[in-house]
């Protein structure tokens, strides 16, 4: 079930509905337990099952280790927990992909083997359902928090349908509190509400499909030879853009949807392509995917805590990862290892010069912001393009200065990518310090009005397209 539909329109209306006239607390969770579920199902009813697997699996792991005191006893609890949830993951989404490469393997080694295909179909959100509830077993064997007492919270807590598909990933401890106490949204909480869910769908439907993807597209899945140099940073662009404003515009819906039901979720885009610098960029991008990274794998494996080379190697292996986790294909962990080149150079940059005072001005940053934004883009090349050959034709056009290649691009798309490009980049750079309601508030009555009407006239003049997010692939 999409955002963008109108099921889910009838849906949401329905649960609404039940949310706002049902007086028992726990009829209501009750109620949006049962909804997730059917959420769910919409997909493909039989991957429920799996949902089930990890929410109870975890659920008794936890349970036994919050009495358990002997830590040989407690890592065998926590292994299983990890054998469960990373077993359905790898098997789900990385079978294939190791099967694949294990008869390449074998080829080199001069053996055939050719095994019946496994068509191994990937479950919508496996990646963020399966980091959420790890993460909450984690927090209960590091003893970092409680473990749930109510076997409701914590289901509702696995399968909230805004954030259950896509993100963003939501602590426990983030989550649980809230089931404690009957949640209704205030006048405030609902119209903000109704706002972020206008503007991620507006991001998604309007931008992302109806301005960008096409030249996206068109570039990316040119099967030439060489792209005209202007056309191929156009497309490169256009992608840059719509990947932001598909995800962010999933994670706004989450977010605004939520809020209509009375939950606060974590954000999850700050302005990323205001970043100065790459670890301020994983600040601000996927920050719940980059923070799950950081406080499970990167910290535990030692941080910077001991020594550059450690650090080094931690960063790399931390992004190698984080690009594996995105996608069962060589050039997400390209890209992950990109991202984790850049961290390594920019430590290294950072220990050998001190003096940061010109970062401050606004030269330096807006220096710095191109150069993240540059390099960023680059890596999207690896993330976008299906194969590696994809990706070098479009790295060389990128950089043929001959001016040789096929133009592609029409003039209207042209337009189309530079205004929403342009435009985007001055909002980040605007609210490079400022959280989006914040800098909303601040704006005069009408003026938002004004926004939010234009919003939805461009939803209405786009209505028919329900195309999926591009993050339900991982």
């Amino acid at each position: 079930m999409l955002f963008n539909s109108l099921t889910f329109v009838v849906f949401f209306a329905v649960i609404l509905g039940l949310h706002y006239t049902v007086s028992s607390w726990r009829i209501q969770k009750s109620i949006l337990l049962i909804g997730s579920y059917i959420f769910y199902a919409a997909w493909n009813p039989p991957f429920v099952i799996l949902l089930w697997v990890s929410t109870l699996a975890d659920w008794y792991v936890a349970k036994a280790l919050a009495k358990e005191e002997v830590q040989v006893k407690r890592r065998l609890l926590l292994s299983i927990s990890l054998a469960v949830n990373l077993g359905l993951l790898g098997f789900f989404k990385y079978g294939e992909f190791l099967l694949e490469n294990f008869i390449e393997l074998a080829s080199l080694a001069g053996f055939s083997y050719t095994p019946a295909k496994l068509d191994i179909i990937l479950p919508a959100g496996i990646s963020f359902y399966t980091f959420q509830t790890l993460s909450y077993t984690l927090d209960v064997y590091f003893k970092k928090s409680e473990r749930c007492k109510s076997f409701l919270d914590f289901a509702l807590y696995v399968t909230f349908f805004p954030q259950l598909v896509a993100g963003p990933i939501v602590r426990a401890t983030d989550f649980l509190p809230q089931c404690e106490k009957p949640k209704r949204a205030n006048r405030d909480q609902f119209g903000w509400g109704l706002y972020f869910t206008t503007l991620g769908l507006f991001q998604k439907v309007v931008l992302a499909d109806g301005m960008l993807s096409s030249a996206s597209d068109t570039v990316f899945n040119f099967k030439g030879e060489s792209i005209f140099i202007f056309d191929a940073w156009l497309g490169l662009l256009a992608f840059s853009a719509q990947i932001f404003c598909d995800f962010a515009g999933y994670s706004t819906c989450a977010i605004g949807v939520a809020l209509c039901l009375g939950f606060i979720l974590p954000d999850n885009f700050r302005s990323p392509y205001a970043a100065i610098g790459f670890s301020d960029f994983w600040r601000r991008w996927h920050i719940t995917l980059s923070t799950w990274l950081r406080d499970y794998l990167y910290i535990p494996l030692g941080g910077n805590r001991h020594g550059t080379y450690r650090t080094l190697f931690n960063l790399i292996f931390t992004m190698f990862l984080g690009g594996l986790w995105h996608g069962a294909s060589w050039t997400f962990i390209v890209w992950g290892v990109l991202h984790g080149t850049y961290l390594v150079i920019e430590h290294l940059l950072r220990q050998n010069f001190t003096d940061t005072q010109w970062v401050k001005t606004l030269a330096g940053r807006f220096f710095l912001t191109c150069t993240t934004f540059f390099f960023v883009s680059i890596a999207w090349v690896f993330f976008r393009a299906n194969d590696f050959g994809t990706a070098w034709m479009i790295m060389g056009s990128l950089f043929d200065f001959n001016g040789s290649g096929d133009q592609l691009l029409p003039t209207l798309e042209i337009i189309q990518v530079m205004i929403v490009v342009g435009t985007l980049l001055t909002t980040h750079w605007y609210l490079h310090e400022k959280r989006l309601e914040h800098a909303m508030q601040d704006l005069p009555g009408w003026w938002v009005v004004v926004i939010w009407t234009a919003m939805l006239f461009g939803l209405i003049l786009m209505q028919g397209g329900a195309n999926a997010f591009i993050y339900f692939q991982f």
